[in-house]
């Protein structure tokens, strides 16, 4: 390993690139809106449901995207249904202690879930209804979202499922015995923060790039605040308990991780937010394209740094 010492054997590079690092990325968005959106269906104002309606919209067509990179990502893409299906006895393929096959069936789960919120969403939508549908009701759809009984159990438990998907990744990473991946544990903890904060800028950049006045979305700007800070935490403590194998990081990946994750991703959005709310100046815009910026980065020099070595 180029003289890093390390206390784990490693197995050969699974050679992930391009197609997995944005898969992680759109993968985390999906899992992180869908959790955003059905806290927000759960426990917010009906003011809001607008706000929710935006996370099921993007939970779905991103679960959509990301099931495709993974897919083709792939030797032999048209096999991927070897993941779920034993092939000599066509039974479901399920292996309780492989994170891959529990993520495998978590991401089918979840991806029925995004589907039926898109489309009770999509149902619920007034303005939709108005200018598109205006014969078509779907009040079987409409009976799928909160605050009905239907619409909470799905949300509850399309939200866990998302949680895990935003986290899984990470997890996935951990197991895997590769330098820096194997070396601290907590890889699917800083996934998921970065999920909740990246699914949370987008959020407010589709909500503002809507002229949306909606009191949520200023709970969003806090909420991400929180996030941020604790993923930088995170962060720091995972470069710690990485020990001498942080020198893996002393060269352009290390630059990257602190120029573009920690300064650009993190630091300057919260800077931006604090000014937003001291000097009322501000373009939160910009903080959130940092945001996500910063989150693609992140997955950047974790999957692709541990590839080089």
């Amino acid at each position: 390993m180029n003289g890093i010492p390390s206390s784990t054997w490693f197995t050969t590079a699974p050679h992930w690139q391009w197609y997995i690092v944005f898969y992680f990325f759109v993968g985390g968005l999906a899992g992180g809106c869908y959790f955003l959106a059905a806290v927000i269906d759960l426990f917010g104002r009906r003011a809001d449901r607008p706000l929710a309606r935006l996370g099921y919209y993007v939970a779905f067509p991103a679960m959509l995207v990301s099931g495709l990179l993974l897919t083709v990502d792939l030797s032999r893409p048209f096999r991927f249904w070897h993941m779920l299906i034993e092939r000599n006895t066509l039974g479901p393929m399920f292996k309780y202690w492989s994170p891959m096959s529990i993520g495998s069936w978590a991401l089918l789960i979840f991806g029925f879930f995004t589907f039926i919120s898109f489309l009770a969403a999509f149902a619920d939508d007034d303005r939709v209804q108005r200018r598109a549908l205006r014969r078509f009701q779907w009040p079987a759809l409409r009976a799928l979202r909160a605050p009905s009984l239907a619409g909470r159990i799905i949300a509850m438990l399309g939200g866990f499922f998302g949680f895990y998907v935003a986290g899984y990744t990470g997890v996935l990473l951990a197991v895997t015995n590769r330098p820096i991946w194997s070396d601290t544990p907590l890889l699917g903890m800083l996934f998921v923060a970065s999920a909740a904060s990246t699914s949370a800028a987008l959020l407010i950049l589709l909500a503002q790039r809507g002229g949306w006045r909606l009191p949520g979305v200023m709970d969003l700007h806090r909420f991400d605040d929180w996030v941020i800070v604790l993923e930088l935490i995170v962060l720091i403590a995972a470069m710690v308990s990485l020990g001498p194998v942080l020198r893996a990081w002393l060269n352009a990946w290390g630059v990257l991780l602190v120029a573009g994750v920690i300064i650009l991703g993190m630091i300057v959005p919260l800077v931006l937010s604090f000014r937003a709310r001291r000097f009322g100046a501000a373009n939160m815009t910009t903080a959130a394209i940092l945001v996500l910026i910063g989150g693609l980065l992140l997955r950047v020099v974790v999957v692709l740094s541990s590839e080089s070595i």
